[in-house]
């Protein structure tokens, strides 16, 4: 039994960009699945799908490399099962200056730390990426 599936799925995409992997598969779930649209989104991964390998669905993620060096620089979970993080909207992290991205669990759904401050929505801080 897994006690953190997104702190696994984290340590499968910088496990698979130090090995130069072009994908990594992860087990399927609603969250997964969302803050893999919102990396694509922010243009650190290429894609992510959903697909079943034998039997079980799983999220086929495509890393993205520029010029040969993964995109993602730093990948860490924030709040963890033991240890919640939650901020308001005023205290919502800027990660790398504003070039990185806080990905938020908002009573809106899963979003960047950009779009929950626009949106005027604060909730738990689930991973930071730059």
């Amino acid at each position: 039994m897994m006690t953190d599936p997104i702190a696994d799925m984290l340590t499968r995409i910088r496990n698979g960009q130090k090995a130069e992997k072009m994908n990594v598969h992860v087990p399927a779930s609603k969250l997964k699945l969302a803050i893999a649209k919102v990396l694509q989104d922010e243009g650190y991964v290429e894609a992510c799908q959903e697909i079943t390998v034998g039997g079980r669905p799983m999220l086929d993620i495509t890393l993205k490399y520029h010029g040969g060096q993964p995109v993602i620089e730093r990948l860490d979970r924030a709040s963890t099962p033991g240890l919640r993080r939650y901020q308001g909207t005023n205290k919502l992290p800027r990660v790398a200056g504003g070039t990185g991205v806080a990905i938020i669990s908002t009573s809106k759904g899963i979003m960047s730390d950009r779009a929950a401050r626009k949106a005027g929505l604060g909730g738990e801080i689930l991973c930071i990426v730059s």
